[in-house]
């Protein structure tokens, strides 16, 4: 397999995506749905989702509703972790902050907006970061840089893993490998829980690799996909 040709496909869909991106900050439409608690109940925790496509709901979500309208029929509010995540913690509300394409430098740009009046900051980046080809170091700065500025702003801080990327594999998965690992030490520095993303979609005959049906398209997951990854969503 080529190595070249993954990462060039993934840029394009990359800036595809981004392209077709709005704020990615807006009360999702489904909001109502999304919800965990009981009409009437008061929310008690905010959850500031800061991310890329993978935080968006991509390929089937975006909280842009412009960027949701090219979707059409297949759009799906069930492909989003915050939608599980929120139905299985009670009293939660989470905030889609995704936007595709981005890299954790430009993700960083839009962090004071997004946790605005939250109590938690979830954080997600860096695939975007290897598939333009920046160093996994910058990348993992970038989110020490963000854990650290949410924790200056009083919010309760957690990271999570680099997906495995099926569309990039194999010239993708020792720089995921790299940067999860580093990850996991911002996480123990900081003092900021780390999900355990990578392994809850890795697939145990493939690794470095989404399992096919936890993947949608081999770049994100499925809403299956997006179900497991809030199974193991904990509030720090």
């Amino acid at each position: 397999m080529s190595v070249v040709r993954p990462f060039a496909l993934a840029i394009a869909l990359c800036l595809a995506a981004l392209a077709m991106a709005g704020c990615g900050e807006e009360e999702t439409a489904e909001e109502p749905r999304l919800r965990g608690a009981a009409p009437g109940q008061p929310t008690r925790t905010v959850v500031a989702a800061l991310g890329d496509s993978i935080t968006a709901g991509s390929p089937a979500w975006d909280p842009d509703p412009g960027a949701r309208r090219p979707i059409g029929e297949a759009v799906d509010p069930e492909s989003q972790y915050e939608y599980w995540a929120q139905l299985r913690l009670r009293g939660t509300r989470f905030r889609n902050c995704g936007v595709p394409g981005e890299r954790t430098d430009e993700i960083a740009q839009r962090l004071e907006r997004c946790a605005k009046g939250a109590d938690v900051l979830l954080i997600q980046g860096g695939i975007n970061d290897i598939a333009q080809m920046r160093e996994v170091a910058s990348a993992a700065g970038d989110l020490r840089g963000m854990v650290k500025r949410g924790k200056s702003l009083g919010l309760r801080v957690a990271l999570v893993e680099v997906l495995p990327w099926n569309n990039g594999y194999p010239a993708a998965a020792a720089p995921i490998r790299e940067l999860n690992r580093l990850i996991r030490g911002i996480g123990r520095e900081e003092n900021a829980p780390v999900l355990p993303w990578y392994r809850r979609l890795e697939d145990p005959g493939a690794p470095g690799r989404m399992k096919p049906e936890w993947t949608a398209d081999g770049d994100h997951p499925s809403v299956e996909g997006y179900r497991r990854l809030a199974d193991v969503v904990r509030l720090p």
